[in-house]
């Protein structure tokens, strides 16, 4: 359980202080910060590769990185396109850390 709990804090760190304002508005493809110029998939994978980043480091386990940062990458993609809201967002980030919990504890017991 805190390999769970270490995953839960990672989200929590790269979500919030690590993420702030800037990076929150910038991932999203509908606004237009930079006016002329595309950054949100720019912004959008560096956000995901601290997810995959804290993932990889805790777990250990690249492939449970690379599952974060591509499930990272959909579900904010989604939020932006206005598929998802705040709390759907944020629960399904959870259910991630729980799935990737429960992966790397069935690899270890084989």
């Amino acid at each position: 359980m805190v390999i769970l709990a270490l995953l839960l804090i990672g989200h929590a760190l790269a979500d919030y202080p690590l993420q702030g304002d800037w990076i929150a508005k910038a991932k999203n493809h509908k606004l237009d910060l930079v006016p002329g110029e595309v950054i949100w998939l720019g912004v959008l994978v560096c956000h995901a590769s601290i997810h995959a980043a804290f993932v990889w480091a805790i777990t250990g386990s690249g492939w449970l990185g690379l599952a974060e940062f591509v499930a990272h990458a959909v579900i904010d993609y989604a939020k932006s396109d206005g598929r998802l809201t705040y709390n759907q967002d944020q629960l399904l980030h959870v259910l991630c850390k729980v799935v990737w919990f429960t992966a790397l504890t069935l690899l270890m017991q084989n």
